[in-house]
């Protein structure tokens, strides 16, 4: 007969089912979220060996961010009815056949078409990877493995640019697009053999849902990627903004009506579920819109190459998934809103210092404030996604992920968008008193890009020392104003959800058989 205590320290031991387990899951959300930052250090060979202008560019990032959130949730709710390893599987085929394409077509449309069915196959992996955990892990070890997980798709975009910069380092782009393909190819072998998990019953998969939350999601994203270089005024950006708001109460009110909804949008009237969507698209909109500048001013001010630009964001991740993983048990004693709002008014002090950094800055002055952002991550993160999941019923967690990878998309594409506005803003503003002195042809290119400016300079030489100087400080005060404006987001974030979140850790959501029916497990395949 085994002693309490023996039969605790059993439990608390995972098996090695869960290690395999949790380790797939982690690799193709790491997979996919690095696919999101992959292109960032390749996009100007890109430009020159294709031809791509700026707008194509542009889409050839956001044109993956954009499909990935539009059907992340429909996606996830699949995966619940019809088994989220066949899911995942599928989704890792379409994510592996669609990053071969641009080793075949590099014309910057098929660059872009590739891109986005890459992200409906991405859209398949995310909501899958998290669904499989919590519905495959005990629930003494579910808080720890979402930790882990959060921690890795947290780290995902450092992990992408990393990687592109050490391809790039030796070979051309199509490297990229090697890796990725290669990647994915292996994931979906190792997919193949986890368990299986689904609901009982099969439901009819909410269609008209689906097709709303699409609609929603691809006017509200789209409208955000393109109003930096429309306005809002632009009609097609009024138009795309106005569709996404109708499709959103379209939504709520078929889901409301819905006998079997895609998402039961009451859940959003639990505190910890709305404070954990929101947590985690202000994660997602502060990561992408700093690596956004970061990139470029490691780049493009300290001189570093792709490889050593990627390297040198790399400590950041260590206080990421060290803290990710203790969180749980911090946000267990302390309470969601005590680790929400610390780890956010962290992230907006670093932000703050960031934003600080001047042309002279050396890289030791930039590390210190990623790591204290880093951290902040770190304390935030794994508790918004575990707020999210605890509160639905098991048979939903598929659709609880869509939600949280939903809100990390949508976070994603706003966060490219407001950086990138705010740094283009900034830069055009302070270059401006110096085009009248440039040749008519030059000024054009000088007021886009700090890149191009250079470029330029290059060509004229040494006497061009003074353009490269200019463009330079004009370059790191739109980069200033656009992180401290990412840093006021975060900081009015943390304030509203001071208020929002529930002071007391989430608990597992209990199912019942009247409510609930049990999830289904079938062997190892």
């Amino acid at each position: 007969m085994h002693s309490p205590q023996q039969t605790i320290t059993e439990s608390s031991r995972w098996t090695r089912a869960e290690w395999w387990m949790l380790t797939v899951s982690c690799l193709a959300v790491a997979l996919v979220v690095a696919a999101m930052a992959a292109l960032y250090s390749a996009l100007p060979e890109i430009a020159v060996e294709t031809g791509a202008t700026q707008a194509q560019l542009t889409w050839i990032v956001d044109g993956y961010t954009l499909v990935l959130a539009c059907l992340v949730l429909p996606a996830g709710a699949i995966g619940d009815r019809y088994g989220r390893r066949a899911v995942l599987v599928i989704g890792l085929a379409i994510f592996t056949m669609a990053s071969a394409l641009p080793l075949l077509l590099s014309d910057p449309a098929w660059l872009i078409a590739a891109r986005a069915i890459a992200g409906a196959g991405a859209a398949l992996v995310m909501p899958s990877t998290l669904s499989i955990l919590t519905a495959g892990f005990a629930a003494v070890h579910r808080g720890r493995a979402v930790g882990v997980w959060a921690g890795v798709a947290g780290s995902g975009a450092v992990l992408g640019i990393l990687g592109a910069g050490v391809l790039l380092e030796r070979w051309s782009w199509v490297s990229v697009f090697v890796g990725l393909t290669a990647a994915g190819a292996l994931l979906a072998a190792l997919a193949c053999t986890i368990a299986e998990s689904s609901q009982h019953d099969h439901p009819p998969v909410d269609w008209v849902g689906a097709a709303a939350a699409a609609v929603a999601v691809a006017g509200i994203v789209f409208a955000t990627i393109e109003f930096p270089a429309r306005g809002w005024a632009d009609p097609i950006v009024l138009a795309s903004a106005g569709a996404g708001m109708l499709a959103t109460a379209f939504f709520i009110l078929i889901e409301l009506r819905s006998s079997a909804p895609l998402l039961d949008v009451r859940l959003f009237a639990k505190r910890g579920f709305s404070a954990g969507s929101l947590s985690v698209a202000i994660q997602f909109l502060v990561t992408f819109g700093v690596f956004l500048l970061l990139v470029q001013y490691l780049q493009l001010i300290l001189g570093y190459g792709p490889l050593a630009s990627a390297l040198g964001l790399v400590p950041m991740t260590v206080p990421l998934i060290v803290i990710s993983v203790i969180a749980p048990r911090l946000s267990q004693r302390f309470g969601l809103r005590v680790m929400t709002v610390a780890g956010l008014v962290t992230i907006a002090v670093g932000l703050m210092l960031v934003s600080r950094m001047t042309v002279d800055a050396r890289y030791l002055d930039l590390l210190w404030p990623l790591l204290i952002m880093s951290a902040g991550l770190g304390l935030c993160t794994a508790p918004a996604t575990y707020a999210i999941i605890a509160e639905t019923p098991e048979s939903k967690h598929g659709v609880a992920a869509a939600v949280n990878d939903a809100a990390r998309e949508i976070g994603a594409a706003m966060g490219i968008a407001v950086a990138g506005s705010v740094l283009a803003a900034g830069y055009t503003r302070h270059i401006q008193p110096a085009l009248p002195q440039l040749p008519e042809p030059a000024r054009g290119p000088v007021s886009d890009s700090l890149a191009a400016a250079l470029e330029i300079a290059a060509q004229a030489g040494p006497m061009a020392q003074p353009l490269v100087d200019y463009a330079k400080e004009a370059f790191v005060n739109g980069s200033s104003q656009a992180t401290l404006t990412l840093a006021i987001l975060t900081a009015a974030a943390a304030v509203l959800l001071a208020i929002l979140a529930p002071g007391t850790a989430p608990r597992d959501h209990k199912t019942t058989a009247s409510s609930t029916a049990p999830a289904h497990r079938d062997g190892v395949g």
